[in-house]
């Protein structure tokens, strides 16, 4: 990627963290990816695929070797409802409320840069579905283009994503073996009880008292009951209980989120959740329901894409294969059930100052923009046959 192209990418990154669309609203987004898509002389555009998902393609006819292949390429794009803390930055969020703290700007951003370098390109043959998701944060995007038919009307023989890691050094790719992010879980655990006065409680079934041991039993399913050497997370992240100070409340609600990358770990948990809200609904009189709702199976890389992944990567930056895979989820997962593929990690640099995923302060490093497009244009045309697969 040369200067200029660098420059214009970096621009429309900018102006996508300008205007976040939250899931299962990027009309917005999907609108400038079509007008850039077009500015680049891509004629081949659909829309509302899945929702507000957008798909080109790229074709370039060629007898021999890769000139009948296909791959895909694919970005997410929607924003979380997050306030963005840094007021001083210029491409800041005019949102309220919404935010890109996650990246995905730059995710969009690299693939229309990895369009301009594939369009410029000469030198490879066969068909690009370059697939840009919206409701990637829990919204199902991925398995709602599946429904509408992404890879019917689209047809792709592999294909390749990325997520931007910070804490990785910026630009460097990191290829896992086999699992990439975790398999998980959004739970409730709902525990009613009786009301009653505060100062009458032997009057009364406490809730909130049975949840909060259920706060503390819930962390001894890792600790005590998953193998040290698999991984495996539960986590409380909200409670809804009480509507006065001087009343012991009817209800309890605790809601959280679970994680494993191995599917035996996944039963456990849920298992164990329903044993310990049951035992302690006995103990203190109460009754429980859980809730126990899966979202996305493991990331996990195809061997032969990984390869394939790997030795593109290794064309246009610094590759490291020795990552442990992490716990957050992602519905790329849905795809890479449906053909072969493989994703990576692309380094954003120093995670300081609150540059975190999903923190307020997060923002894409737009310094690793050469990479990401160098990357997804790279392993596309490895993927069609641009030397070894």
């Amino acid at each position: 990627m040369d200067q200029d192209l660098h420059t214009t990418v970096t621009g429309w990154r900018r102006h996508l963290h300008a205007n976040p669309g939250l899931t299962l609203d990027e009309g917005e987004t999907a609108a400038f990816v079509v007008e850039k898509l077009k500015s680049l002389g891509v004629t081949e555009i659909a829309t509302d695929v899945g929702g507000h998902g957008v798909v080109a393609t790229l074709r370039r006819e060629a007898s021999g070797v890769g000139g009948n292949r296909s791959v895909g390429l694919r970005a997410d794009m929607d924003a979380l409802p997050i306030q963005e803390a840094d007021e001083t930055l210029p491409h800041r969020s005019r949102k309220p409320g919404v935010m890109h703290a996650c990246g995905h700007d730059g995710h969009t951003a690299a693939l229309l840069g990895a369009a301009a370098l594939l369009q410029a390109d000469k030198s490879w043959a066969g068909t690009v579905q370059l697939v840009f998701q919206p409701a990637e944060e829990g919204g199902n995007g991925a398995r709602k283009m599946i429904a509408d038919g992404l890879f019917k009307r689209f047809p792709m023989d592999r294909i390749f994503g990325w997520h931007n890691w910070p804490s990785l050094e910026a630009g460097t790719i990191a290829v896992h073996e086999s699992a990439v992010m975790a398999a998980g879980a959004r739970f409730d655990i709902t525990f009613d009880g009786h009301a009653g006065h505060a100062a009458l409680p032997h009057m009364t079934k406490d809730p909130m008292l049975g949840a909060g041991h259920a706060i503390v039993a819930l962390q001894s399913i890792i600790g005590r009951n998953v193998d040290p050497m698999k991984a495996g997370v539960v986590s409380v992240t909200m409670a809804a209980v009480g509507e006065a100070q001087n009343q012991v409340p009817a209800r309890a609600i605790l809601k959280g989120t679970a994680r494993w990358l191995d599917a035996a770990v996944g039963d456990l948990i849920e298992a164990r959740m329903n044993e310990i809200a049951q035992g302690i609904a006995l103990a203190f009189g109460l009754t429980a329901k859980v809730n126990f709702n899966r979202g996305v199976p493991v990331t996990a890389n195809h061997p032969a894409e990984r390869e394939t992944a790997a030795e593109a990567a290794a064309t246009v930056t610094r590759v490291t294969r020795d990552l442990l895979p992490a716990m957050t989820g992602e519905d790329f997962s849905w795809f890479l059930h449906e053909v072969p593929g493989a994703f990576v990690w692309i380094g954003n640099g120093p995670a300081e100052g609150g540059r975190e995923l999903h923190h307020p302060s997060y923002d894409f490093n737009d310094a690793i923009l050469p990479a990401a497009s160098g990357f997804l244009a790279a392993v596309a045309k490895r993927a069609l046959g641009d030397g070894p697969t």
